[in-house]
């Protein structure tokens, strides 16, 4: 039974990622739909183009929340139900790929990071915070977005080997968990990494230069040339 058990939580895991809560937050926000401008990419980075703050950081939380919560279930209530590391890990994969592949919105996801991390606080409070902290870091010195969830992508798998003899036993199917996870938010921004080599990636805080920038951002754009005539 352990086996079926483990099968239906994959599945509601799965079923739980593929909310794609930068589309659903902006509908209920009233804004654009988030795959219509700028990126393209439904997630909350992109939500901020938007121009609404609010918007980009519910779905920032939420997001984390739809990958930190299967693990944590597991973690806490799976082991009456023989639901040990190896499903943990699974969920915690298949919370992700719901994100990045999401059945509710046939699937065309997003990149990945938010729910990537709420994973691995899931995993490990501790390395969920280096990672966050690794992140900011790199987003503080850069200003680039993608360049700081990309070197958290790639730490992530180190950290967690390098820490398992202080704080935790490293778990094999863990260990590839993260690593998959590593490998795919990589692969996810292959068109940041091009432009980050040709020095055509935005920074954070840039403003009003992104193709396809929604209709609310732009609406001001008129008046002013007006003014100048």
């Amino acid at each position: 039974m352990s086996i079926v058990y483990s099968v239906l939580a994959v599945i509601a895991a799965y079923l739980l990622g593929s909310l794609s809560f930068a589309v659903i937050v902006s509908r209920v926000m009233g804004l654009s739909d988030p795959r219509t401008y700028g990126s393209k990419n439904p997630g909350a980075t992109n939500v901020l183009r938007s121009g609404s703050k609010a918007a980009a950081v519910v779905t920032l939380l939420l997001d984390a929340v739809k990958g930190w919560l299967p693990v944590v279930l597991v973690r806490w209530f799976g082991e009456p139900w023989g639901l040990g590391e190896f499903t943990l890990a699974l969920v915690g994969l298949a919370a992700f790929l719901g994100h990045l592949w999401p059945v509710f919105f046939r699937f065309e996801g997003g990149k990945g990071v938010a729910t990537a991390l709420g994973v691995l606080v899931g995993i490990s409070g501790w390395l969920g915070l280096v990672l966050g902290l690794l992140w900011l870091a790199v987003a503080a010195v850069s200003r680039y977005s993608s360049l700081a969830s990309l070197s958290a992508a790639v730490l992530s798998p180190v950290v967690y080997v390098l820490a398992s003899g202080l704080l935790w036993n490293a778990e094999r199917a863990v260990t590839g968990a993260i690593v998959v996870m590593a490998a795919l938010l990589v692969w996810r921004h292959k068109e940041n990494i091009t432009r980050l080599i040709q020095g055509k990636e935005s920074r954070l805080g840039s403003k009003g230069k992104d193709k396809g920038a929604p209709a609310e951002a732009a609406a001001k754009a008129p008046h002013k040339k007006h003014k100048r005539h």
